[in-house]
């Protein structure tokens, strides 16, 4: 997970700060070279960092925060704000004309970078909103983008306009928003080709749509796992086409997250969105103080409200909570709650997001997909009335459902054990917060 090593270090950085109680200029200083250090190894822009650390540390330093009760946790409050200003302070919403315009959006950036599937994602997103997209196939140099937009357009349910490879780009823009007028489609959302790097012919062809085609936003797709590379990149972009918006992918990848960083710093153009995953509805809005949450390790509530409300569904929950009060929960339940998971970007993903848990479980805690994907092989082993009542399973019926699911019969009684813990646990669920909401021994449900 992007930023993953550099919260760790920061949140390590603060808990010594948090435990000395008064500091002593020489403590918070450091302090702010070893977050130098975190940022660097980041890979975050050496001139970013030198800035940023330079504005925390004539705040830092100041008498009124070193003369506070808690300064350590003010020099905190000072860390996040600062970064939180180096992301862009306000998010950054994506420009579209009312809804009797055509708004046209050309989408840029390098060959891998993912900007076909952000196109796509885009699209969607825009859908939900009420709008009537149209995809313009616009990159004529490589035929899989072509059959790549239809796919994605397809599974979208947005329509894709192309006129094959054999096409100017530009004449091909010009023929989408024709198309787009006349067949009552209100946003054109322009796929141009990328490159192994940046070049003229591609700079050139790129000048030659945003001075013929009256364009409402260019927005550059950015590669995370690129690093530094992704910031130079939209730098010579910016330089050479403009840009009004930026959205960096494959922020779920293993990866130092520097681009994020340092990009907006650099290039002085927000980020709109950031790319979490390979589905198509895997792009979040970017928001500089939640994302500066996430990297302290202040969880983030907001966005784990929101994957919520729009993965699960509202009835079926209603329905979950009355048998969970019952005792009732059952093992088909149980792929449901599986499947709502991961629809939110999986459980290490939700729980970053948690204030105070963010950091504290690492990936090796968590059930891993295989783990995931024997217990998935062991409840589709069970009969449909096994699944339904779990109390009719017996060492025949357990032995069958191993080998069933190509397991050991010892996985299938761990399995049982858990999900009858988990069964008692949260028929007690409405009791487990005591008066002043203390825990009272809480554990996540299946051994989470």
């Amino acid at each position: 997970m992007a930023f993953e090593s550099l919260s760790d270090k920061l949140q390590n950085i603060f808990k010594n700060l948090r435990s000395k109680g008064r500091l002593k200029e020489e403590d918070v200083k450091q302090a702010l070279k070893e977050v130098k250090i975190a940022l660097l190894e980041a890979d975050v822009n050496f001139k970013v960092v030198k800035d940023f650390t330079k504005k925390i540390t004539e705040r830092a330093v100041g008498a009124d925060v070193m003369n506070s009760l808690t300064p350590g946790q003010m020099v905190i409050k000072i860390v996040n704000e600062e970064l939180t200003a180096l992301m862009g302070s306000e998010t950054t919403e994506l420009k579209l004309l009312p809804d009797n315009e055509v708004t046209v959006i050309m989408m840029m950036g390098l060959q891998g970078a993912g900007k076909t599937t952000t196109a796509a994602k885009i699209a969607g997103i825009l859908k939900s909103k009420g709008k009537r997209p149209l995809l313009a196939a616009c990159d004529v140099y490589r035929p899989a983008a072509i059959e790549q937009l239809k796919i994605n357009g397809e599974k979208q349910q947005v329509p894709v306009f192309s006129m094959g490879d054999r096409q100017k780009p530009l004449n091909i823009a010009k023929a989408a928003i024709e198309h787009a007028k006349k067949n009552n489609n209100n946003v054109v959302i322009l796929d141009t080709a990328g490159r192994l790097h940046v070049d003229e012919d591609m700079m050139n062809e790129l000048v030659e749509i945003r001075d013929n085609v009256l364009l409402t936003q260019t927005i550059l797709v950015v590669d995370a796992m690129t690093g530094q590379d992704a910031v130079n990149v939209a730098k010579e972009f910016n330089e050479k086409i403009g840009i009004d918006g930026i959205i960096v992918t494959k922020l779920d990848g293993d990866t130092r997250g520097g681009a994020a960083l340092s990009i907006k710093a650099v290039t002085g153009r927000p980020i709109l969105y950031i790319g979490m995953g390979e589905k198509l509805s895997d792009l979040e809005q970017f928001h500089p103080d939640r994302m500066a949450s996430r990297i302290l390790g202040m969880g983030d509530v907001l966005s784990l409200i929101e994957k919520a409300e729009q993965s699960i569904d509202a009835q079926k929950a209603k329905e979950m909570e009355q048998r969970l009060r019952k005792a009732q929960f059952t093992f088909d339940d149980y792929l449901d709650y599986m499947g709502q998971i991961k629809n939110m970007g999986g459980l290490s993903s939700l729980l970053n997001m948690i204030p105070g848990v963010g950091g504290q479980i690492k990936e090796d805690m968590l059930p891993d997909d295989k783990q995931l994907g024997k217990i998935e092989a062991m409840i589709f082993s069970m009969t449909k009335e096994e699944r339904g009542n779990p109390d009719l399973m017996n060492p025949s019926r357990k032995q069958r459902i191993a080998k069933g699911a190509g397991v050991d019969i010892s996985e299938v009684n761990k399995l049982v054990k858990q999900f009858e813990q988990a069964r008692k646990m949260m028929k007690n669920i409405p009791g487990m917060m005591g008066a002043k909401g203390k825990k009272r021994g809480f554990k996540m449900p299946f051994g989470f």
